[in-house]
């Protein structure tokens, strides 16, 4: 028989989304927690994916801004050092300092490879054998997520997103499948590091899901860096004699033969960017009476939750720790029976893609909105019209754009492409979150001449009876 611990709280991952569930059940109170962790604590986001990319792409950014600013001397980009950057910021993929931390606020950090075994029951294999975790009150899935690879792709070995944030071997000729968030900033850097880029997009416009000016603005600027971008075109099959695995951020073998509607494109690497899934396929869900599906529509018995990308929701990490500080809340409001902290419905998701433009999403789209039957107004402003925006390059690519119900005159969403646009994003979160009207609004007096004067141009821009109450 194997070993059992018991916790008020059992925890499966330990990413991001998993630290703060753990976090917030137990901090203040008297209870446990295991956070349990098959491969790296802090997930992810800390090692593959938001940290890398982001330090990859400032450099970048910064050096393209050099070239559109006089009085400047124009920046370029040093492979070798953007590659240091990188590897500074994922500290060698060591992560005892995140185990530190959860030990440190009286979390039980356990390595190995977790599955539940029944009502509250997990074992874990790995490190000093199999042992069982058993839950007095909740087990917590924040497994997250993990690359879908089409079947034409999947027998090369292509590159996932791992591979491009941690590359070390850059391909002299790459080929991007898809045109989401990770298509597009991967094609951002490998382009700074030398590679010839070409993106293939199934659809019609990269960005799919945003305001259609987001998916154009980013084409141009990713054409002007020299990647060519086909859109309308699949890969139907894929080709690579000499495919082998050399290791994560390494050429994956000989040339590649990607094979589309369109023709064929040769290259030396396949990036592989057409999405994620939650990842449930490995965590015992069978042994409780339970399919993934089930786990994602949230049919699940009072003692089991699933949080972060491993629900179905938005896979971003911020909105992850959101929903799992709300979730860790409650887990200790019920398990010591004071009351769980309010938390609004429709907390809106907001969305920074870090391309040069930057695009900056919170809330609903234009026609996201009117589906939902919103009576909609649309106020929409070129940044280079905006003096604080126009000062911060010698010339300004993007736009913002409003959405705001004629009704009752409350911000539904906004969009805003541009230089930096990322920092304006956090104030029309609030005025969603907090259903400011745009009336008062107008009272919030931006500094001049800053960027936050888009904010200005974009509330003059509506009519004039939405600006009074």
């Amino acid at each position: 028989m194997s070993e059992t611990h018991e916790y008020d709280v059992v925890v499966i991952g330990a990413g991001p989304v998993g630290e703060n569930v753990a976090q917030y059940a137990i901090e203040g109170t008297d209870l446990t927690a295991a956070l349990v962790e098959g491969e790296l604590y802090g997930g992810e986001c800390s090692y593959w994916a938001c940290i890398p990319s982001k330090a990859l792409l400032r450099p970048v950014a910064v050096a393209d801004t050099t070239a559109h600013l006089q009085g400047v001397a124009t920046a370029e980009i040093e492979p070798g050092g953007l590659l240091a950057r990188r590897d500074s910021w994922v500290g060698g993929r060591d992560d005892s300092g995140q185990v530190r931390w959860a030990e440190d606020l009286g979390i039980t950090a356990v390595r190995g490879h977790a599955r539940l075994v029944g009502e509250r029951e997990v074992e874990v294999t790995g490190e000093g054998g199999p042992h069982r975790l058993r839950a007095r009150h909740a087990v917590v899935l924040a497994t997250g997520s993990e690359p879908v690879v089409p079947p034409p792709l999947a027998d090369v070995h292509p590159w996932g997103s791992r591979d491009a944030t941690a590359v070390t071997e850059v391909p002299g000729r790459l080929v991007v499948v898809g045109g989401g968030v990770v298509a597009v900033e991967a094609a951002t850097w490998m382009a700074a590091l030398g590679s010839e880029v070409t993106v293939l997009v199934r659809g019609e416009t990269l960005l799919a899901g945003q305001e259609p000016f987001a998916g154009s603005v980013v084409a141009q600027a990713l054409q002007a860096k020299g990647v060519a971008l086909r859109l309308s075109t699949s890969a139907t099959g894929c080709r690579r004699p000499d495919a082998r695995d050399t290791g994560v951020g390494r050429v994956h073998g000989g040339p590649v033969t990607v094979v589309t509607d369109d023709g064929e494109v040769e290259a030396d690497e396949v990036l592989v960017a057409t999405g994620r899934r939650p990842r449930l396929g490995d965590v015992g869900l069978d042994t409780v009476g339970l399919t993934p599906d089930e786990v994602l529509e949230g049919r699940l018995p009072e003692w089991l939750h699933a949080v972060g990308d491993a629900s179905g929701e938005a896979p971003l990490t911020h909105w992850g720790k959101y929903r799992a500080r709300v979730l860790g809340d409650a887990i200790a409001a019920a398990a010591t029976g004071r009351g769980p902290l309010p938390a609004p419905d429709g907390a809106p998701v907001p969305q920074v893609v870090y391309t040069d433009p930057q695009v900056a999403r919170v809330g609903m789209t234009e026609a996201e909105a009117r589906e939902a039957g919103h009576d909609v107004e649309v106020a929409e402003v070129p940044f280079a019209q905006v003096g604080g925006a126009a000062l911060l390059r010698d010339d300004v690519p993007g736009r913002a754009k409003l959405v705001v119900d004629r009704k009752g005159g409350l911000v539904l969403g906004a969009t805003f492409v541009g230089t930096d646009a990322g920092q304006l994003l956090h104030a029309a979160t609030i005025a969603i979150t907090g259903r400011v009207p745009v009336h008062l609004l107008r009272h919030a007096v931006p500094s001049f001449p800053d960027v936050t004067e888009v904010w200005l141009r974009l509330l003059e821009a509506l009519p004039a009876e939405l600006r009074r109450p």
